[in-house]
């Protein structure tokens, strides 16, 4: 427990004394984060009450400390002293914990609806067998054509997640917002956005959404074309208001659309470049995968993992137990206790993936002699976008023919269509997705969505900027954003489009710093020892800084620009407009009517009122 040795009197403004204290703090934090992620790391490895006790219990002690230190750093007039760091890590760390009764129904409600997501099944099939998110239902939706199954499958996975969760989550957001405002902030969405340090961070992911849209539009009229020839049978399913059915986008949420390349390829005679069948081929497994990744970034000068990573890492799915799959890098603030949790698969996808989590180990590691409380990205879609920076690189033919995963790396203006497009696919549709989740959670903070109408804010935004709509009806009993992992593991979702922003604004600059010459996404900086210790000298900044001299430092701008997305996918930009030149573009910014009905019971109600008459002359 911290001892800090001065009670009463005035606030002080000894930086001396200040940073004895916070060295202190240091100290006791490293031990004390250490134990609440162990704590978490054998839960989510391990789904059992006991592992669950035990994570509740850390996390109270965490809780007791953070009270402790947040009444220590009271007793300093921090906001007046002229170190600024001293001034930053104050501030991170002055933040009043919930009482502890209360910590403990909020984790309690958190692990509640988590173990309801990690563990839910879709059964009734026909068959004896209920199929699991993954690899099971993300097999289905990569492959099936079949409207039916599809939307079937759609249907079961919400009501065996989100229509669980939906009173927990109410309380959930109860208590989240009362430990916001006890901190100052309007609720918890607030506080969210305050971490950006920006206090137009709102109008500022509009910018950056309104940068690249028109390149969005023009791919979603696209696809919706293509879909509708596929789909030509079920034509009626596709809504008069230019929406795209959810459950045909090769995807449970219909947030990337590249399982679905095959039906909108550019030129289907032309290569596509996918390694799937070359890394099943050629025997590689889940260590090799990721030795592969640790490669790329020593190429660029950065550390190779240390022995505990190779250790205590979960890399496969476990067959003795339940665990949560969805893949995440885990920092155990010891300064080399890094890890990945993730039930690797021998696919491309999870080639990217594993270079995506890497990334996030990488930063560890580079920003692991800051003070506890600096051990953080610059913000939280710096962290996002590292990986998928190396990604970019990683996924070009050049570089895949360079590992040998690809005979050949063509050029030819059809091929890098195509290869534009599996692009697009993978990330461009993402991007309104990753935009929205969090304006719906900002609302439902704020008390604009209360519970009653939860569901139809949800799709309202999905329709709004996805052009997507549900393929059922749905109602104020379904919870369809808790059949997203975000939502219920409380994990704020904007990074991801921040990060979707950064990465390529990154590339463009590590590009043109390794000697990069040609269009952007042909570029690779594997190898590339200048790239690396422009990257080296930002990871190791952390949170020490405000993000923007983090990017300042890395690109030499202090603002984010999407204008690096429409430099990367120029090529596509130029092919879609003559594709869709003369088809209309536009979709209705509201959903389709007949998309919600008054609730659960509402198919009921109506076969009830059409009987009343047969009924009333049965009786009679």
């Amino acid at each position: 427990m911290l001892i800090l040795g001065i009670v009463g009197g005035e606030k002080s403004l000894d930086e001396g004394a200040a940073t004895l204290w916070l060295n202190e703090y240091n100290h006791l934090a490293s031990s004390v984060y250490n134990e609440r992620v162990q704590a978490s790391w054998n839960y989510y490895t391990n789904l059992t009450d006991h592992n669950q006790h035990l994570m509740v219990k850390a996390e109270l002690v965490f809780s007791r400390f953070e009270q402790e230190a947040y009444r220590n750093a009271s007793i300093f007039d921090w906001k007046k002293m002229n170190n600024e760091t001293i001034k930053r890590l104050m501030k991170t760390i002055s933040y009043m914990r919930l009482p502890e009764e209360e910590v403990k129904q909020t984790e309690n409600l958190r692990n509640r609806i988590t173990q309801v997501y990690s563990t839910a099944e879709v059964c009734g099939d026909g068959t004896d067998r209920c199929l699991l998110l993954e690899p099971d239902l993300q097999n289905k939706f990569a492959e099936s054509k079949d409207w039916d199954e599809l939307s079937r499958l759609w249907k079961g996975w919400r009501d065996e997640t989100g229509r669980k969760m939906k009173s927990d989550y109410e309380a959930f957001v109860k208590l989240q917002n009362k430990a916001a405002k006890l901190n100052g902030f309007d609720d918890n969405g607030h506080r969210w956005r305050a971490k950006y340090e920006t206090e137009d961070f709102p109008q500022l992911c509009e910018k950056l959404w309104n940068q690249v849209s028109p390149l969005y539009v023009q791919l979603h009229a696209y696809v919706k074309r293509q879909l509708k020839k596929t789909y030509a049978d079920n034509i009626d399913g596709f809504p008069d208001g230019g929406h795209i059915p959810a459950h045909l986008l090769g995807n449970m949420w219909g947030q990337t659309w590249d399982n679905i390349f095959d039906l909108v390829v550019p030129f289907p005679d032309k290569q596509t470049v996918d390694v799937t069948s070359a890394l099943q081929q050629q025997k590689y497994n889940a260590t090799a995968i990721f030795r592969l990744s640790e490669d790329f970034f020593e190429s660029l000068g950065l550390d190779p993992m240390p022995e505990a990573f190779w250790e205590h890492s979960m890399i496969t799915r476990p067959t003795d137990r339940e665990v949560v799959c969805h893949a995440s890098a885990w920092d155990f603030y010891n300064q080399n206790d890094f890890r990945i949790k993730m039930c690797t698969e021998v696919t491309q996808e999870s080639l990217l993936t594993v270079h995506h989590e890497m990334g996030h180990v990488h930063y560890f590691i580079m920003y692991k002699d800051q003070p506890v409380m600096f051990r953080r990205g610059a913000n939280s879609g710096f962290h996002e976008a590292l990986g998928d920076l190396i990604s970019m690189s990683v996924v070009t033919p050049k570089h895949l023919q360079l590992i040998g995963l690809l005979e050949e790396s063509p050029e030819d203006n059809e091929t890098e269509l195509n290869f534009l497009m599996k692009r697009a696919l993978e990330r461009l549709s993402f991007l309104p997705f990753g935009y929205l989740i969090d304006q719906w959670r900002w609302s439902v903070f704020s008390g604009e969505t209360d519970i009653d109408s939860y569901n139809r804010k949800w799709w309202e935004l999905r329709c709004k900027y996805q052009g997507i709509s549900p393929p059922v009806s749905r109602s104020e009993s379904d919870f369809d954003p808790g059949a997203k992992f975000h939502i219920p593991n409380n994990t704020p979702y904007i990074r991801y489009f921040i990060s979707s922003v950064l990465q390529y604004q990154f590339q463009r600059e590590l590009c043109n710093i390794s000697g990069h010459t040609g269009p952007l996404h042909r570029c690779d900086i594997y190898g590339s020892k200048e790239a690396g210790t422009k990257l080296r000298n930002m990871l190791m900044l952390g949170q020490s800084k405000p993000w923007p001299d983090a990017l300042e430092q890395l690109t030499g701008q202090r603002e984010m620009d999407a204008t690096a997305i429409i430099d990367y996918f120029r090529p596509l930009m130029e092919w879609l407009k003559e594709q869709n030149a003369g088809h209309d573009l536009s979709w209705e910014e509201e959903c389709p009517h007949g998309s919600f009905t008054s609730g659960s019971n509402s198919l009921i109600s109506t076969m009830f009122s059409l009987l009343l008459p047969v009924i009333y002359i049965v009786l009679l």
